[in-house]
């Protein structure tokens, strides 16, 4: 299996980061990809995948950092051989500052669209972080017809399922939260051929696990709730996502 979203260049990871990677691999867990997120962290990201063959770096700027935004290090990012995306990058309006909402939102907007153009530049797949901001996400998406990429954390927002013939759905441990119910119900709906298997770690412990650290050993916790809801074999969500993110992000494992 491949953890597709993994944030394991955070702090919480370092004193125990051995440890958390064996017990992903004992696990059935054996690649990672960790999202860009912040400029300050791809130092980080760039050396943990030197140092592991099994670990793949993305490049991007969350809109909650789009202050630190600049074009210059994440170009280079993108050339280094284990980078395999752009992001996480999109539009989060879950909170809006109390004055200016229209010129915070166009702020994002911008920087969103600066991380489309790189992905199209690089010919990447963009890694999505939608949060609230369905519509004009789809709207912003419709102009770009040749990006490809994954809604990371997928909302269940249907209007988003119109892109399912070049974007996949990043599934993690919300799908297990006894409030999923929208999800559980949009799951179905999805192309088994565009779901991936995420984890958000160190965020969104699947349960029974909510309270304690995220991590990679956990994805079998979502393959399992996958596999319930589909009505299939967890076996054939393993092979399915693993060929999925094959597609999408030139990942293998054997």
């Amino acid at each position: 299996m491949i953890d597709t979203h993994c944030h394991l260049d955070s702090e919480v990871f370092c004193d125990d980061f051995e440890e958390m990677l064996a017990q992903a691999k004992s696990n059935g867990i054996f690649s990672f990809i960790i999202p860009g997120a912040d400029i300050k962290d791809l130092p980080r990201a760039i050396a943990l995948s030197e140092k592991y063959p099994e670990i793949y770096f993305s490049a991007g700027i969350h809109p909650y950092h789009l202050d630190t935004f600049e074009l210059a290090p994440l170009r280079e990012a993108l050339k280094h051989p284990k980078c395999v995306a752009v992001g996480e990058c999109g539009l989060d309006y879950f909170r809006l500052p109390s004055t200016e909402v229209e010129e915070y939102k166009n702020k994002q907007k911008q920087c969103f669209i600066k991380q489309i153009e790189l992905a199209l530049e690089f010919d990447k797949p963009i890694i999505l972080h939608i949060r609230e901001s369905s519509n004009d996400c789809a709207q912003i998406l419709q102009n770009y017809p040749t990006l490809r990429g994954v809604f990371h954390c997928y909302n269940a927002d249907e209007i988003l399922l119109r892109f399912s013939e070049r974007f996949f759905y990043g599934i993690g441990g919300v799908l297990t939260f006894k409030n999923a119910k929208r999800l559980v119900e949009v799951l179905p709906k999805i192309p088994k051929e565009r779901l991936l298997l995420e984890t958000d770690a160190p965020y969104l412990t699947p349960h029974p696990n909510r309270g304690q650290r995220n991590a990679p050993q956990y994805i079998p916790l979502i393959v399992e709730k996958i596999a319930e809801i589909l009505k299939i074999d967890s076996k054939e969500v393993i092979s399915q996502t693993q060929i999925n993110t094959q597609k999408l992000f030139n990942i293998f494992v054997e």
